[in-house]
């Protein structure tokens, strides 16, 4: 049985989120995903107008006079949240950790779907694939969705983007709509994440804490990586050291973002203690604008 306090975290959660999807997302969501499943229909005689790149040459031929292919959209969209629950993300020098920001992050994105009549599933990742939950319908799965984004306790601490993005390669025929969320504080993933790119509709979420980047003048200090758990001595009143510090986090966040604009993936941003419905807003109308 869950406790009550986990319950009524996660119904505050629901109701705030649910706020913001009536709002400000709701009316975007199938303005800016529209269209991902087309589907043959039927054939019919050509008509003046009608597109000649859609003429059936094999019935045109057995006919002797032109028909053409018609197309239907499926409305009915397949949305899957992959969620980093790596050690990173216990991250938190604001008023939230990482954690807390997917999971209201998870909320919206859930509730959305599910307002528009789409199924939504989560898969639940560290440096293996932590919980796999099936694609569905209805408030109750929404509210599902929130509680393993919150108490999850995963197995594992690191980040494999590799191993989750071919479980989604192996276990998803359909094309569907990925949220891929992460600090993507790893490497070496690029060619499943090309394979992914081809197969479905991927947005990746940048999850980040404004203390990760910057190192303090706080002296000698111990510090832990709370994916491998490696313990380094730094001196951050070394001015040389807090600049290769942060020097090496901008490298490596240019380096994410140069490969997903050679991918032509539009990621979003988001940031903890900050203000999610902005950023997402924007990317719904950007996508809704390049359709």
């Amino acid at each position: 049985m869950i406790p009550g306090e986990v319950l009524r975290k996660i119904r505050r959660i629901q109701i705030r989120t649910s706020h913001k999807v009536d709002e400000l997302l709701a009316g975007n969501w199938h303005s800016a995903f529209k269209g991902r499943g087309i589907e043959f229909e039927e054939v019919r005689p050509y008509q003046v107008g009608d597109d000649v790149r859609m003429i059936d040459w094999n019935v045109t031929a057995r006919s002797d006079m032109p028909y053409v292919k018609l197309f239907r959209e499926e409305r009915e969209l397949a949305v899957r949240l992959l969620v980093d629950v790596s050690g990173s993300q216990n991250l938190g020098t604001t008023t939230q950790t990482k954690r807390e920001l997917v999971a209201e992050l998870g909320a919206i994105l859930a509730m959305s779907a599910i307002k528009n009549n789409d199924k939504v599933g989560l898969t639940l990742f560290s440096d293996d694939i932590e919980k796999n939950i099936p694609a569905r319908k209805g408030s109750r799965h929404v509210l599902r969705i929130i509680r393993e984004l919150l108490y999850c306790q995963p197995a594992g601490s690191g980040t494999n983007l590799r191993r989750v993005l071919d479980h989604l390669n192996r276990t998803s025929k359909r094309r569907t709509v990925v949220f891929l969320v992460s600090d993507f504080q790893d490497s070496g993933y690029e060619a499943s994440l090309k394979v992914a790119r081809r197969r479905h509709d991927i947005v990746p979420v940048v999850i980040t804490d404004p203390l990760e980047g910057k190192l303090p003048n706080v002296g000698l200090v111990r510090l832990q990586d709370s994916e491998t758990g490696q313990v380094v001595t730094l001196d951050t009143a070394s001015r040389k050291n807090r600049q290769w510090f942060e020097q090496k986090y901008r490298e490596e966040s240019e380096a994410r973002d140069s490969m997903f604009r050679r991918m032509r993936l539009a990621p979003i941003h988001l940031q903890t203690g900050c203000d999610l419905v902005e950023p997402l807003r924007n990317y719904f109308h950007l996508r809704e604008s390049r359709q």
